[in-house]
């Protein structure tokens, strides 16, 4: 039962992200001493690296080989922690993280074109994007970007956390 169990924290972990790659080199005594402190999970060992250096006063470069990790990884995970808590620890969702082509460069220019014709056709704007600024970009693409600029108008903007 006890296998089952560590089985659906690695899913866990895995699926947020978090889970450490190289638990094994975990050498720091608490992780060895508890069934508490985890090896696996990334966000536990940061955590407890950085709070090694902070509060027990343990140097950097003997912190992070303790936890397997390097120094700048200590670096880095002191400040996410000093800027927002615990939850900095755990790993931002990958890939684009805003348009890549569909700038608001871009989305100005086709209202532009637009206020001066209103009936050009989505495939037509296409064209005049990759006329001036280069892109390809699919006509479907140009009318979901129009969509979303008139929705964010509409809605006002977004308040921040």
């Amino acid at each position: 039962m006890a296998k089952r169990r560590e089985d659906q924290k690695a899913r866990a972990l895995r699926e947020s992200r978090t889970l450490n790659p190289r638990p094994e080199v975990v050498s720091d005594e608490r992780f060895a001493s508890s069934e508490f402190f985890d090896a696996r999970d990334m966000v536990q060992v940061k955590y407890e690296m950085v709070r090694r250096v902070e509060v027990d006063g343990v140097p950097v470069a003997r912190a992070a080989a303790a936890f397997g990790l390097s120094r700048q990884t200590f670096y880095q995970a002191a400040a996410a922690l000093a800027e927002g808590g615990p939850a900095a620890l755990v790993p931002g969702k990958p890939g684009p993280k805003g348009p890549r082509k569909l700038t608001a460069e871009v989305i100005d220019h086709l209202e532009e074109l637009l206020a001066t014709d209103p009936a050009r056709r989505p495939g037509e704007l296409a064209e005049r994007i990759e006329q001036r600024f280069g892109i390809r970009v699919h006509p479907r693409s140009v009318e979901r970007a129009l969509e979303r600029r008139r929705t964010e108008f509409e809605e006002g903007p977004k308040s921040g956390p």
